[in-house]
């Protein structure tokens, strides 16, 4: 689960991530919340939203800053990279996507709460290099810096794509 902690230098290096399930503890699950998001920018605000009212029901409101934060840059990075909607896409959008869309799923089990996002890109999440100049390529260092750990997996079955999660915990 997560990454490494960031190296002595002021760079951050690649770390491969893991390829496995969110650490959901299905037997102490107390709530989920999905949403599904439309190919367009303003979802980026929906999903923030989204989170908001979803935290504000499970009485949760003092993890919103950080959990939007993360939401943020994985719908953020699922609109990019996997649909190609927002510029500037360093990589094609994965062919068929026309009319797609990513879903946002919360999920919150005892002493933890997961944020998956779900597209239909299959190829894995990339983690950029920093330079203290690029503004592009620091979503997921940032998913690595707010949350307790992250990781993706891809679909499974006949579904294609993959799901990058967050999980942050809880009191």
């Amino acid at each position: 689960m997560g990454n490494d902690g960031p190296p002595a230098s002021d760079t951050l290096r690649r770390v491969p991530v893991p390829r496995h399930a969110p650490p959901a503890d299905l037997g102490t699950l107390s709530g989920t919340a999905s949403v599904t998001l439309a190919a367009r920018p303003e979802s980026v605000r929906r999903a923030r939203d989204f989170t908001r009212d979803t935290l504000n029901g499970w009485r949760m409101t003092d993890r919103f800053d950080a959990v939007a934060l993360v939401v943020s840059e994985l719908v953020t990075n699922a609109l990019r990279h996997g649909l190609g909607v927002l510029p500037p896409v360093p990589v094609a959008a994965a062919p068929g996507t026309g009319g797609a869309a990513v879903e946002l799923e919360l999920m919150r089990c005892a002493r933890r709460l997961v944020c998956a996002v779900q597209d239909p890109d299959g190829r894995p999440p990339r983690v950029g290099e920093l330079d203290g100049v690029t503004e592009c390529g620091r979503g997921l260092h940032l998913v690595d810096c707010f949350s307790d750990g992250w990781g993706w997996r891809p679909l499974s079955g006949s579904r294609t794509g993959k799901v990058v999660w967050a999980v942050f915990r809880t009191a």
